[in-house]
Parts: structure tokens; C-alpha cells; sequence
């Protein structure tokens, strides 16, 4: 298996055609990730949830990160890490309403982008889990590897220590 890193833009074709991921954050040093329905556009990725821990958490430190990943097989996956920044997308007077309407429209083109916010919140016995939460996630860095197979031969040989090792031709 060969991996090798991929250019941004090969990073940003994948999270516009996946809409599916991980998303990390943390409060006082506890890491917190959850799956997530994501909607991807340049320097932007938006996201639906009910209010809970990870909204709360995103509340009080706004740095966050996201992996998504396609996989083939076990020798063919690409994977993606974005880290950004969060920014709740309030529907409230006075708030520039412009971000969270491309939210719900970049959104509502992916098949069942409300699920695990609405999953969530039916676990939850709060009074506001049912209070939807559009947000952006701003893009700071991407990153991304993808896993090939190896077209060389290979012939398997034993080391002094008796675990067997590949040796590419």
C-alpha cells in the first residue's frame, strides 16, 4: 500500500462530494467527537444540530476540527482533516441572516443532512433540545492522504526476530 498526501484541492472535491464526517471539539482538555451531515463551499463548511454538548462546548472554545473519509477497501481510502473555527448562524433580528440561508440551501440538498441533530436531541430530556442550530465551521487548514495500491511485486521474507515483513522489488 502506498499513501501519499493530497494537493488542497483534491481535499476540497472530496468534502464537497462526501457531506459526512466526524466533527471534534474540546473544553478543558476533554475531546469530544461526534458523527456529523455536513455541506461543504470554499473556506466553509455548514452544519445542522440541536442544542446539546457539542453545541455547548463549540460555544465555549469555537476551535474545532472535522475528519471525513472515504473508504474503498482497506488498501484504497482517502481521508480528510479540516480545522477551523466555529460560528453559530442565530436566526435572530439585527444578525446578517445571508450565511445561514446558504446554510439551509447548501444543506438541504444533502439526503438527510437533519438526522443526527434531531436523533440527538429525542435522547436528551432538556427543555430546548428541539432548538435548531445552523453553524459554519470556517476553514483554517486541510490536510488529506490517500492510500493506493502497491503495483510493485513484493515477496515476504522473515527478519532475525521472526515477524514476517514485506520487501518491495
Amino acid at each position: 500500500m502506498l499513501i501519499s498526501e493530497m494537493s488542497r484541492q483534491e481535499c476540497c472535491d472530496l468534502l464537497a462530494r462526501l457531506g459526512f464526517g466526524r466533527l471534534a471539539c474540546a473544553h478543558q482538555n476533554q475531546p469530544y467527537i461526534v458523527p456529523t451531515y455536513f455541506a461543504y463551499e470554499p473556506e466553509h463548511l455548514y452544519g445542522f444540530a440541536t442544542v446539546g454538548q457539542k453545541i455547548e462546548w463549540m460555544r465555549l472554545n469555537p476551535l474545532v476540527c472535522l475528519e471525513a473519509d472515504e473508504v474503498r477497501s482497506l488498501v484504497q481510502w482517502s481521508s480528510v482533516v479540516v480545522r477551523g473555527r466555529y460560528e453559530e448562524l442565530p436566526e435572530k433580528p439585527g444578525y446578517d441572516s445571508k450565511m445561514r440561508q446558504q446554510a439551509e440551501v447548501l444543506l438541504r440538498k444533502r439526503f438527510m443532512w437533519w438526522q443526527t441533530g434531531v436523533a440527538a436531541a429525542r435522547t436528551r430530556e432538556q427543555s430546548n433540545r428541539d432548538i435548531p442550530v445552523f453553524y459554519c465551521i470556517h476553514i483554517e487548514k486541510v490536510t488529506g492522504h490517500r492510500a493506493s495500491r502497491d503495483r510493485r511485486p513484493y515477496r515476504y521474507r522473515t527478519s532475525r526476530a521472526s515477524v514476517p515483513s514485506v520487501v518491495t522489488a
